[in-house]
């Protein structure tokens, strides 16, 4: 278990800084990438945008007034900069929702060769998910996030974070079973 408040106070020396960020990145960093993938779709954009989080983790660390945990903060970054990238990207589309399709298309060509179809098909109901239910349903089901940290995270209240967890899922069975072969 890492101590936060030690590696908080690492960050914001100078002396140590190099150090507790490779700590910090080697903590966090899998579930970062992994939670901006999902937002995003595609392995360069992830990077992309991961690259930006650590600057703005990096940049904003003497901001973070410990009102809640470590990952909570780190996940709010990485959330705003994956939506950051989304909107910079919709400006050829009407709205950030208007991208479902153009990332469903993208979970196509990232997947494995060998990829299983039902995993495909899973991963393309997701992306087309409204980004509030695709945000809401990624917290939830892969980072098992509890919902008063996922309203901290998304500044969402508890009960709208439940009703889209409820309309993703209920999205996402409708599409695999109407695409499934």
């Amino acid at each position: 278990m890492i101590d936060e408040k030690a590696l908080i106070s690492q960050l914001r020396d100078a002396d140590h800084r190099d150090e507790a960020f490779g700590t910090l990145l080697k903590a966090y960093g899998d579930r970062l990438y992994w939670h901006i993938r999902r937002i995003v779709v595609s392995h360069d954009d992830a990077e992309d945008v991961m690259q930006e989080t650590a600057l703005k983790i990096l940049t904003g660390i003497d901001s973070y007034r410990g009102e809640s945990r470590l990952a909570t903060w780190l996940y709010r970054i990485a959330t705003n900069e994956a939506l950051l990238h989304l909107r910079r990207e919709c400006h050829i589309f009407q709205s950030i929702d208007s991208l479902g399709e153009v990332l469903a298309e993208r979970v196509e060509a990232e997947a494995d060769v060998d990829a299983d179809r039902a995993s495909v098909l899973f991963q393309q109901a997701i992306a087309l998910l409204p980004t509030q239910q695709r945000l809401a349903f990624n917290l939830r089901y892969y980072d098992e996030m509890p919902y008063d940290e996922m309203a901290q995270v998304t500044g969402k209240s508890v009960s709208s974070l439940k009703t889209n967890y409820h309309l993703a899922v209920e999205r996402i069975k409708r599409y695999v079973k109407e695409n499934s072969i």
